[in-house]
C-alpha cells in the first residue's frame, strides 16, 4: 500500500509531466488535451492524500530535557549532606547550603584541605575533618553521573561524629556490662574463700581448707583463660595477605567441619560461582572466621527439634560491582529477634557454657582482612552471615 507522503511525490511527477507534455503538444489539440487531462488526474490524486496528510494530528515538540522543578531545586538546596560538583581543572562546586556552611567561618579550620580532600577517586570513606570544635568523622563520597549529557563528579560529604560516639559509648556500655559480669563470677567466690581460709586453717578443717583451695585454683584458671580470650578479640594477628583460590579453600574447610555435621545427621554443601573466582587474603584467617561460623552453626542447630536434618551452605559470589560475598547460612532457629544487634558483641552469649568471643573473633579478623561480616534473615529462616570483600 502506497503511503501519502508517496502518493503526493508521484502527482507532483505527474503534474510536472503535463506541464510539460502541454507545452511540447500546442500544435497537437488532441495530445494537448490527454495531457491537461493526464495532469488534473495528477493533480487530484495528489490532493487527496495531501487532504489526507493534513488531517492527522501534528506530533508535540519533544522537549529532550523536562525543564527545572523549583521543589527539586528546594530539596537539593536544604539537603542534610553537602554536595559539591567537581570539574578538572577548577576548585569543587558547592550545590548547597550544607556544603556553602561547611566552608563558613567557624567550621573546617582549613577549607583549602577539605576541598583538596573532596578531589578523590570514586567510592567511599571514612575522613577525618580538622575544625573549630576538633577533629569530626564524616563519609566522602564520589561518584560519576551524566547530567544533561554532562559527565560530572558528584562529592558527598556526611558528618558522622555524633553518631558513631553514640554507637562507641553503647559498646562499651555492653562490653563493660558482659566483663562486669565475667570478673565478678569468678571474685566473688574467691574472695569469699580467701577470707575463709585463714579461719579453717586456725580449725585444722583440712580437708575443707584443701576444696577451698582447689575452688580457688580453679577460680583463677577460669579467670586466666577469661584474660587469655579477651586478648585474642583484642589483639588480633597482622594478616598475611596472597592470592587464594576459593574453590580449594572452602572445599578445606568443607572437609574440617563436614564429619561434625555427619556426626548430627546433617550435610555441608559448598558453591562457588565462578569456579576460578579468588580473593588476595589471609587464607588461615579467613579460614578461622569460616570455622568459627561453622560451629555456631551445628551448635544453633543442635537445638533445633522436629527432626529436620542440620543444613549448612557455604557460598562465594559475585556481586553487584565485581565485589565478593562470602555466606554461610543453617536452617537451624536463627537468631531471636532483638539480639541482632548484640550478637557481635565480645563475651555475648545466649548458649550455656558459650564464651561469647566466635563472633566477636569473626568480626575482627574480617575487617582486618578489609571486609565487612553482617547477619541477614534468610526467607525460609535459620542464620546467614554475610562477608563482602
Amino acid at each position: 500500500m502506497v503511503s501519502d507522503p508517496v502518493r503526493i511525490a508521484i502527482a507532483a511527477l505527474g503534474l510536472a509531466a503535463g506541464s510539460a507534455g502541454v507545452v511540447a503538444t500546442l500544435d497537437s489539440p488532441r495530445l494537448l488535451v490527454a495531457c491537461a487531462l493526464a495532469g488534473l488526474a495528477a493533480a487530484a490524486w495528489g490532493g487527496a492524500a495531501l487532504r489526507r496528510l493534513s488531517r492527522q494530528p501534528t506530533p508535540a515538540p519533544v522537549d529532550p530535557l523536562p525543564p527545572p522543578r523549583p521543589d527539586l531545586d528546594a530539596a537539593l538546596e536544604h539537603a542534610p549532606l553537602a554536595l559539591w560538583r567537581l570539574t578538572a581543572g577548577a576548585p569543587p562546586l558547592a550545590l548547597n547550603a550544607a556544603a556553602r556552611r561547611l566552608l563558613a567561618p567557624g567550621r573546617v579550620v582549613e577549607p583549602a584541605a577539605l576541598l583538596a580532600l573532596l578531589d578523590a577517586e570514586s567510592g567511599r570513606r571514612v575522613v577525618t575533618l580538622p575544625t573549630e570544635h576538633g577533629q569530626e568523622r564524616a563519609v566522602l563520597a564520589v561518584s560519576r553521573l551524566t547530567v544533561q549529557g554532562e559527565a560530572w563528579r558528584l562529592a558527598a560529604l556526611a558528618p558522622i561524629e555524633s553518631e558513631l560516639e553514640t554507637e562507641t559509648l553503647v559498646a562499651w556500655r555492653q562490653l563493660v556490662q558482659v566483663l562486669t559480669h565475667e570478673i565478678m563470677n569468678s571474685l566473688t567466690p574467691i574472695a569469699s574463700l580467701a577470707a575463709s581460709a585463714p579461719a579453717l586453717l586456725e580449725a585444722g578443717e583440712r580437708e575443707e581448707l584443701q576444696a577451698a583451695l582447689d575452688t580457688l585454683a580453679r577460680r583463677a584458671a577460669h579467670l586466666q583463660g577469661f584474660v587469655e580470650r579477651y586478648r585474642s578479640v583484642s589483639q588480633p594477628p597482622a594478616p598475611t595477605l596472597a592470592d587464594v583460590q576459593l574453590g580449594t579453600l572452602l572445599q578445606a574447610v568443607q572437609r574440617l567441619v563436614e564429619p561434625a555435621w555427619t556426626a548430627a545427621g546433617g550435610a555441608v554443601t559448598v558453591r562457588v560461582e565462578p569456579a576460578n573466582l579468588a580473593l588476595r587474603t589471609d587464607a588461615a584467617q579467613l579460614e578461622q572466621v569460616l570455622i568459627n561460623l561453622a560451629q555456631n552453626a551445628l551448635q544453633a542447630c543442635a537445638g533445633r527439634g522436629g527432626g529436620e536434618a542440620p543444613q549448612l551452605q557455604i557460598e562465594a559470589l559475585l556481586s553487584r560491582g565485581a565485589r565478593l560475598r562470602l555466606t554461610v547460612a543453617d536452617n537451624g532457629p536463627g537468631v531471636a529477634p532483638g539480639l541482632e544487634g548484640q550478637i557481635f558483641t565480645p563475651f555475648f552469649t545466649t548458649r550455656e557454657g558459650g564464651s561469647g568471643i566466635g563472633l566477636a573473633v569473626v568480626r575482627q579478623l574480617v575487617h582486618g582482612l578489609g571486609g565487612t561480616v553482617r547477619h541477614a534473615k534468610r526467607p525460609g529462616g535459620g542464620a546467614c552471615f554475610v562477608l563482602t570483600f
